[in-house]
């Protein structure tokens, strides 16, 4: 009979925990992150006797939560994937509405640009239609600066973002380092049974925490789990936690590079990877900056391809035309641990080798290199880096000086100031240069049948560009410019003086004579402003392959490309991470229906325990009555 109490017994408080534990589960049925938890059950270890054993009831062995690891870790890198693809698509949108705007952007207006050039070229003594060209000079000039602003402002919400998820993370990291000493002084308390509600716990912030970045742990015996992120960077160490700071980096104070605190913390950005803190540093690396590069070169081609035609022609005063925009050269940008007293500046040297890439000019202690930042490849340089010799690679030219130490390093940013500083700054209409600024002519007793093309303009720095020139044939085969040494005659050939290119082609006879001289009362020459206009279309940009129009047509179209491509990944990440949360579920979830059969079940099970306590009883004092006869 004890036997019979103590195995009703053991029934008794095992039923009882299995109901604890199912009314538990129910009680959680709408808690994130909880897992199912069940009560395992074991024999407990019979009893021999002569005639063989006899059981003694059963031990409740744990309360084990249903869970599956290899589920869980691939719902965080869903989750991680999902959270950056996110980010990416919305702020790829965002640009995509700033470059590709069919309407308000810079495309409607740099055409209404080009269109005022030929207007003007159709009539070059129009004041209305050089006043126009003005206007469109100053809004397209708007258009740009308005464009770099916003992309300014995208870049900062970035920032924003960086810090703010820096801070989550921080505050993620902490209470995972004190669930791990919580769960294993839980673990240690009570031989080693698993703390479930506290893991969950752990595990739900863990998934919080992939929203940010990529996250990978490892676990202890003792229950402790050591966490990292993005590329394998420690964030928790059992009970210790990092903590990560967002501060300005070292070679552009615009941007935020993310280290660990305290002095001489190691720099991480580029090792995060995955989350909404992987998705800030993939869009503010390739696509504001590249982006913001990018239009920049548009800028810088547009105003130095159009300085340099406008001072190609005549003005309505008879000058060479001066600039109708500026913008600023390069930027150069000293690391801020530099130890040395060395500088670097940088120009513009050769608008169609600009790529609109970034590089950091290096100092290793005896020599200088240059390397890209968008793949840190090297880029050849020429030239000593003197201002008499300087330095060139891909369109710019850098001058270096001071005593730099080993180390040191500097930003080089051929164009990223060039849509943010592009101003229209002529605004006199009777300042467009329509006119070409020399005219040829034959003398009226030229007896050959030769005649001068018109002229072109090859270098108008030329102080001689506008002095008046005579080409005198010395017989039929050879020439003569203001009187200098006979030169060969060849029918159509170039003939370049004094900055300008003519050719003369027909057959001449001794003593004929062109001259070329400063085209005064040019007020209806349209020349320079038919050139103006071309440049549109003319390729002055990437090695003389792309035009100006084309160079901001490949820019909007890679804008809208990544900004589609984003869209598609979002999606499919999103399904996946849907896929792999209703998994989890799936293992881990509370079904109400089960729930509810286990509590019958547990139900019958503890009062059939509770009856064969009953029995005991009965049989104990009917014992006790046939022993008092």
């Amino acid at each position: 009979m004890p036997d019979i109490l103590r195995t009703g017994l053991s029934g008794l408080l095992a039923f009882q925990r299995a109901l604890a534990t199912t009314s538990h589960n129910v009680a959680n049925v709408g808690t994130e992150g909880y897992s199912r938890q069940v009560t395992d059950l074991a024999t407990k270890t019979p009893q021999g006797y002569g005639s063989g054993f006899v059981g003694n009831g059963v031990d409740v062995v744990s309360v084990r939560r249903i869970f599956d690891q290899f589920a869980v870790q691939n719902l965080r890198t869903a989750t991680a994937n999902a959270g950056q693809s996110d980010t990416v698509a919305n702020f790829a949108g965002q640009i995509d509405d700033i470059i590709g705007d069919p309407t308000a952007g810079i495309s409607s207006s740099l055409q209404a640009y080009f269109n005022a050039w030929q207007d003007v070229a159709n009539n070059p003594s129009s004041a209305a239609s050089r006043q126009v060209l003005i206007s469109q000079a100053q809004t397209l000039a708007s258009r740009f600066s308005d464009a770099s602003t916003r992309l300014d402002a995208v870049a900062q919400n970035v920032n924003d973002k960086i810090r703010a998820d820096v801070t989550q993370i921080n505050s993620l990291a902490s209470q995972l380092a004190k669930l791990n000493a919580d769960i294993v002084a839980a673990q240690s308390s009570f031989t080693g049974q698993p703390p479930n509600d506290l893991l969950d716990k752990r595990d739900t912030i863990l998934t919080q925490l992939a929203q940010y970045t990529n996250v990978t742990t490892t676990s202890d015996s003792d229950g402790a789990l050591n966490v990292f992120i993005g590329n394998g960077q420690a964030l928790v160490l059992r009970n210790v936690s990092q903590t990560l700071t967002a501060t300005p980096s070292s070679l552009d104070s615009s941007k935020l590079d993310i280290s660990y605190s305290g002095s001489g913390g190691t720099t991480i950005t580029q090792l995060l990877s995955g989350g909404e803190l992987g998705g800030l540093v993939q869009v503010r690396d390739e696509i504001i900056d590249p982006t913001r590069n990018q239009l920049g070169l548009v800028a810088v081609g547009l105003a130095v391809s159009v300085n340099a035609q406008q001072a190609a022609g005549l003005d309505l005063t008879g000058q060479l035309g001066s600039d109708i925009f500026s913008v600023a050269g390069p930027r150069t940008l000293p690391r801020s641990a530099n130890t040395g007293s060395g500088s670097a500046a940088a120009s513009i040297s050769d608008i169609s080798a600009l790529t609109g890439d970034e590089y950091d000019l290096r100092y290793n202690g005896s020599a200088y290199s240059l390397v890209r930042v968008s793949d840190g490849s090297s880029v050849a340089l020429t030239g000593a880096g003197t201002v008499a010799n300087p330095f060139v690679a891909e369109g710019a030219s850098i001058v270096v000086a001071g005593a730099p130490a080993a180390g040191d390093q500097f930003r080089i940013q051929p164009t990223r100031t060039g849509a943010s500083s592009l101003a229209s700054v002529l605004s006199d209409p009777r300042g467009i240069a329509a006119a070409g600024p020399i005219r040829t002519s034959a003398a009226l007793a030229n007896a050959g049948n030769a005649s001068i093309s018109q002229g072109d303009v090859l270098d108008a720095s030329n102080v001689n560009l506008l002095a008046t020139a005579s080409i005198q044939f010395l017989s039929a085969t050879t020439y003569s410019v203001n009187g200098g040494p006979a030169v060969a005659y060849t029918s159509g050939g170039n003939i370049d003086v004094n900055g300008w290119r003519v050719q003369i082609s027909g057959t001449p006879v001794t003593g004929d004579s062109f001259t070329i001289q400063k085209n005064t009362g040019g007020a209806g020459d349209n020349r320079n402003a038919l050139l103006a206009a071309g440049l549109q279309n003319a390729n002055v940009l990437a090695g003389g392959t792309t035009s100006i129009s084309g160079a901001f047509s490949v820019l909007v179209g890679a804008v809208g490309s990544e900004a589609q491509q984003a869209n598609v990944s979002r999606d499919a990440q999103a399904t996946l991470a849907s896929q792999a949360k209703e998994t989890v579920s799936s293992i881990s979830g509370v079904n109400l229906d089960e729930e509810a059969a286990d509590l019958v079940r547990w139900q019958h099970a503890y009062q059939a325990a509770a009856q064969t306590i009953a029995v005991a009883g009965t049989l104990f004092d009917t014992l006790i009555a046939a022993v008092r006869r």
